[in-house]
């Protein structure tokens, strides 16, 4: 029998019977250049609209004057109280409508999910002016120890809380509710064993768990606030865009106050955007091997994503 030529590993045997070692491998990176199409192509749209921007009949001076104005800036001040406060009092009320929602008890649950229908039901628009206008059918506001005219008690400001609280607690209740359930029942079963009652089991294990799922939406629910209070408004409540709107009535720079406002709202939820992520990624530490990239680190990987490197011998090319 005769010997194949070649080796095991492919060498090729000399003549003094030292293999000869096979040619070392060239590897070459894979050009993306689909990559490299679609972002020129993205940049090319980016300039367009930068530059019929800056050719329009837009005034850019008047839009830096106004934008730390006194008037502008209580207008902010007031979008972010009123965000906070409604946020409070639907993250509070959309809790607790959620246990109502899982409660045994049918009068509770069927309260909950009457309450969530309804507000989900109807536009917050019309909500904000029911509450507005709600002295056209209560004038007096008698509570017994409390009575006075519904129009000195429905503020702009009451009734912007109530209009966006209350709807956003609709929405708070299925996310709790989507949370409470994505905690596994033994959590409960092995708290009645120990003897904890139902509320202090529902306080002290199962809502600390149901954070991680509760919190990602409620900080979304939190930015997407910051613009919806823009809808207030129209009950003359005083937040930025109305802020912009009154002095736009006066110098007749529409556009400008616009994009002032604009600016103010991009600015607030960028800030909010940014505590958003970083709370995230804190309450996913030990869900998870390794925590989700930061911002810059994000970045730095897109711009390494033209080229995919290679991995050869143990070395990356």
């Amino acid at each position: 029998m005769t010997k194949d030529s070649g080796g095991a590993d492919g060498a090729v045997p000399a003549a003094g019977g030292r293999p000869v070692p096979p040619e070392a491998v060239k590897a070459i990176p894979v050009r993306h250049y689909g990559r490299w199409i679609s972002a020129v192509l993205v940049l090319a749209v980016l300039a367009l609209l930068v530059s019929a921007f800056a050719d329009a009949d837009i005034t850019w001076a008047t839009v830096g004057e106004y934008l730390d104005h006194e008037t502008i800036v209580r207008g902010a001040l007031n979008t972010l109280w009123i965000t906070v406060l409604a946020m409070l009092l639907g993250v509070v009320l959309g809790t607790l409508l959620a246990v109502m929602r899982l409660s045994k008890n049918p009068v509770m649950s069927s309260v909950a999910w009457g309450y969530i229908w309804i507000f989900r039901g109807t536009p917050v628009l019309v909500q904000l002016l029911l509450w507005y206008n709600l002295a056209l059918i209560f004038p007096i506001l008698d509570l017994g120890f409390y009575r006075d005219e519904m129009n000195d008690v429905m503020t702009p400001f009451l009734a912007a809380l109530l209009g966006l609280g209350l709807n956003e607690a609709a929405y708070m209740a299925e996310i709790s509710r989507a949370g409470i359930q994505s905690v596994d029942e033994g959590q409960t079963e092995a708290a009645h064993a120990l003897g904890m009652t139902g509320s202090r089991t529902m306080r002290r294990i199962v809502l600390p768990q149901a954070m991680r799922v509760i919190i990602p939406p409620t900080g979304n629910e939190f930015v997407n606030m910051l613009k919806t209070s823009s809808l207030a408004y129209i009950i003359q409540y005083g937040e930025v865009l109305l802020s912009a709107t009154k002095i736009s009535s006066r110098n007749l720079a529409v556009m400008e106050l616009l994009l002032v406002a604009t600016i103010w709202y991009l600015v607030l939820t960028t800030v909010f955007s940014i505590g958003q992520y970083y709370l995230e990624r804190h309450f996913q530490r030990g869900s998870s091997r390794s925590l989700p990239p930061t911002p810059w680190q994000r970045v730095r990987r897109s711009l390494g994503s033209f080229r995919t490197p290679s991995q050869v011998g143990g070395r990356t090319i």
